[in-house]
């Protein structure tokens, strides 16, 4: 059965991170999209530093409307847990499946400010202090990513019941990196009927450090 993948990226991140997997998911005979965010695009576009969380989501919407006809696998990493479980929720496309990729799975009321851990809200408030509007990349990164706009971090998800009409839900843990603010989590969901959930030994960045060992689940 051919499936559209809709995938979105985590903070500072573009679509680009998802080439090999999208690369790797048509070569199997599906579709895939890769969707950039507003604000984190090469050249972001004028007012794009403050847009919230509920414009990821209005973008991911957008993507999931372009889609052609058949079922559809939404697939989101890191912050943009919270933006597949929006878009899942209000969408009027049907979503077969919906992938958190070591990413958040908030519930009704909660913000990416309140799941993360010290470390990481450390990280933001350092990261704002050039513009207010923005979080800045961590040294280092690839020089791709982009300031990640603080106004998605802080605003708080509204859920209806949407999310009730998605069959499956699956949870990828990726175990090997102490700062993970996912293990909570994990445990929690790990031992729940309704969700289906794979631990993999690497780092943050699962695309990018497990491409094969991610394709295969996502084609399972």
């Amino acid at each position: 059965m051919t499936m559209t993948y809709v995938l979105l990226p985590g903070g500072w991140h573009g679509g680009w991170v998802w080439d090999e997997i999208a690369e790797g998911l048509r070569a199997r005979g599906h579709q895939a999209v890769a969707v950039t965010l507003d604000g984190l695009e090469e050249e972001p576009a004028p007012g794009s530093a403050t847009a919230n969380l509920d414009t990821h989501i209005d973008r991911a919407l957008a993507a999931l409307e372009e889609c052609g006809p058949g079922p559809i696998t939404l697939c989101g990493h890191s912050y943009a847990g919270f933006v597949v479980a929006g878009a899942a929720d209000r969408s009027a496309r049907t979503i077969e499946r919906l992938v958190f990729c070591d990413a958040f799975v908030p519930a009704d009321g909660d913000s990416w400010w309140a799941l993360a851990n010290d470390q990481y809200r450390q990280r933001i408030i350092a990261g704002a202090e050039a513009d207010g509007r923005t979080v800045a990349p961590r040294v280092g990164a690839d020089p791709r990513t982009r300031p990640h706009p603080v106004a998605s971090f802080l605003q708080r998800l509204e859920l209806g019941d949407g999310l009730d009409r998605v069959e499956r839900r699956t949870l990828i843990y990726a175990s090997a990196w102490e700062e993970t603010p996912f293990r909570g989590q994990y445990e929690r969901l790990r031992v729940d009927p309704a969700w289906e959930v794979h631990e993999l030994p690497t780092a943050h960045n699962v695309m990018l450090e497990a491409p094969d060992k991610l394709l295969a689940i996502l084609t399972h």
